[in-house]
């Protein structure tokens, strides 16, 4: 009786195995009839999960733990790149990834003649595993048609492996990848000009060097390109532990948005926009602005658009520019939420800025802030007087490339694309809330939601002295506005709700006071036990 089973049990298995070699046989056949050209969509998924045993460290997006032995070393190569290179190295260049997509994302079906796309990557001293684990995930997890080609623009490496080592590895790779290298450090922008100059795709796709494209990543960003080549297409960009390498997958929730500072910043998706789509979060998120790092865009179009403003250095800003230029000028920037590309988020950058970081982001955000914003632009000198002391050179082309195009005022991309924006359209003043007799200004401390509002002694440095008092009677900073929901307080920072109530503030001009008219009590500054104001 137990062989009589045990020959049941081996019967069943070969069937299994049988049938399964029947449908790979017939499926493989029937594509070789195809045009060579128009791999399946289905392929590339199919190769990247018969590549990998599933077994090894980091495999389906896993953590990478190192032993206790071990982390004196992982903390020293950890400072190379500011990210954990000995996890990093032990994870495969072809590891397998979770499919993060949304349920109705696995579902669509697209269209055989979407454009094709030529992938740029820029590079300065990356790291060998990182580096070619992007480009790995690129080949695998994209159908073959639309994968044009690779341009590697190396920004001036000093590393030997980055030199003729990597030439002949992509040389052997099976969608063409060249390797295009920078005279001397130009930084992120020039170098990224120059890729996009020498590229042969219907669209141009950039990537940083340090991601990973997951399965159906690539279909969706040029089907909504196809559908509208005015349109720019940002994937969901999903998190890679710099610490562990393990991947998480990113919220379709958020976009993009900045703060007072110029600073990009993922806020939730507002309601308003989930009305626009139906609550179908499978359809594309209009976003205000974008991280910059990874996005498709028509390569007729970015030339038209007006590229990158090559006047900018290094890195920092050029994100912003793009997406203000983009919406004035009749154009649209989404995130579409079916695509996920995995990213390296490091806390710190591994690379020296000539001039200094602060100097260089200044100088990029004093020529966005001339040519694209208009009267707005005080907000940003207010809050950063420094900025204005900054040299930012010669702006003439932007500002006829703006006319050229015939783009809208500031004042219509606040009002229009983003109402949500922490810098109100509509405020009485913009500047310090002083104390005459302490000369002690208000003052936010760098603190978050839900924390006090702070008294320093006044600076005249604007920063996180600056608040604003806006139309609807509120003192805010930032996306932050005062609130008190008691007599005699506290005063906290809340997010602005824009319903008065606790909010609300009258300000008086003859006595330069502030009265809070729930409460009908001023707001004051009184001494605290320590000695400090409050």
């Amino acid at each position: 009786m137990r062989r009589f089973m045990y020959c049941k049990v081996v019967l069943a298995t070969s069937l299994v195995w049988v049938l399964v070699d029947v449908f790979l046989l017939l499926y493989f056949s029937e594509c070789n009839k195809c045009d060579e050209k128009k791999d399946r969509s289905l392929l590339p998924a199919l190769r990247a999960v018969i590549s990998r045993t599933q077994e090894g460290p980091g495999e389906m997006g896993k953590a990478v733990i190192i032993p206790k032995d071990d982390q004196e070393k992982m903390k020293e190569l950890f400072k190379v790149n500011q990210f954990n290179l000995m996890a990093s190295d032990m994870i495969a260049l072809n590891r397998s990834l979770p499919d993060v997509r949304l349920e109705g994302c696995k579902t669509k079906i697209y269209s055989d003649d979407l454009p094709n796309t030529s992938v740029v990557i820029v590079f300065h001293n990356e790291a060998w595993s990182t580096l070619l684990r992007t480009v790995h995930s690129v080949i695998n997890r994209s159908p073959r048609h639309l994968l044009e080609e690779i341009l590697l623009v190396d920004d001036a490496s000093e590393r030997d492996f980055l030199k003729r080592k990597l030439e002949n590895y992509v040389r052997n790779l099976e969608v063409p990848v060249r390797i295009i290298r920078m005279e001397q450090r130009s930084g992120l922008i020039r170098a990224r000009l120059r890729g996009a100059t020498a590229t042969k795709g219907q669209v141009i796709t950039f990537l940083d060097a340090h991601c990973e494209c997951t399965v159906g990543w690539l279909e969706p960003l040029m089907a909504r390109i196809k559908e509208d080549r005015k349109t720019v297409v940002c994937p969901i960009i999903d998190v890679i532990s710099d610490d562990t390498f393990e991947y998480m997958a990113g919220s379709d929730m958020t976009y993009g948005g900045f703060n007072w500072k110029l600073n990009f910043r993922w806020y939730p998706v507002p309601p308003r926009e989930m009305d626009r789509r139906k609550g179908d979060r499978t359809l594309p998120v209009r976003t205000p602005t974008m991280a910059g790092g990874l996005f498709s865009i028509d390569r007729n179009y970015f030339e038209e658009i007006g590229t990158y403003d090559s006047g900018m250095d290094i890195w920092g800003g050029e994100n912003l520019e793009m997406s203000f230029r983009i919406w004035q000028c009749g154009g649209s920037l989404e995130i579409v939420t079916c695509s996920h590309v995995g990213h390296v988020f490091r806390k710190a950058t591994p690379y020296s800025f000539p001039g200094g970081t602060g100097h260089v982001i200044n100088k990029n955000n004093r020529r966005l802030a001339e040519v694209w914003m208009d009267e707005f632009k005080d907000f940003f000198y207010i809050i950063s007087p420094g900025v204005v002391k900054v040299e930012y050179g010669d702006v003439s082309i932007r500002k006829a490339l703006r006319d050229r195009l015939l783009c809208k005022p500031f004042s219509w991309y606040l009002e229009n694309i983003y109402p949500d924006s922490q810098i109100p359209r509509r405020y009485y003043s913009l500047g310090e809330i002083r104390n005459v007799e302490t000369n002690q200004c208000l003052d936010n401390m760098g603190r978050k939601e839900n924390e006090k509002v702070g008294m320093f002694n006044c600076h005249g440095m604007g920063g996180n002295q600056v608040f604003s008092y806006t139309a609807d009677k509120e003192i805010r900073t930032d996306d932050l506005c005062l609130d008190v929901s008691r007599l005699n307080g506290p005063i906290v920072m809340l997010k602005c709700h824009h319903m008065r109530g606790n909010q609300l503030f009258e300000y008086d001009a003859q006595t330069h006071t502030f009265l809070h008219v729930i409460t009908q009590s001023c707001l004051t500054v009184s001494r605290l036990k320590d000695g400090s104001h409050g």
